[in-house]
């Protein structure tokens, strides 16, 4: 099993397909990968060589913010955002929909004040 970035590929998937398993790498960046990495998209990730899996975590550590460190920006990014007290900081404050979604439908539930209905219970109408 290739280990990159922390995260174990699953085996039996193309490489193409194993690569967005990395949070922070999608569809149309695996693909750039590997063409800069000279891997074909077609390679199983049991197949690949120890030399081809060293050029993958090479290429994703030196061009790519990935896992922990992507995800430590976005954090970072949203706590700015409360921190100068704009309007998306406080919606992710409130945990309302921040890109301008509506809320006049289905809001009880975006906003966590009640659960959703449970199958087979009979309303006290």
């Amino acid at each position: 099993m290739a280990r990159i970035a922390g995260v174990d590929l699953p085996r039996d998937k193309k490489i193409q397909y194993a690569l967005p398993y990395i949070f922070g790498i999608g569809p149309s960046n695996s693909v750039k990968i590997l063409a800069e990495t000279g891997i074909s998209p077609d390679a199983r990730v049991r197949d690949l060589r120890d030399a081809e899996v060293a050029r993958l975590r090479q290429v994703i550590e030196r061009d790519y913010k990935v896992e922990g460190a992507l995800r430590t920006e976005v954090a970072m990014n949203i706590k700015r955002l409360m921190d100068i007290g704009s309007y998306r900081g406080g919606r992710h404050r409130k945990n309302l929909p921040v890109r301008g979604q509506r809320t006049a439908h289905q809001r009880a539930h975006q906003e966590g004040t009640t659960a959703p209905p449970i199958a087979g219970k009979r309303s006290p109408c």
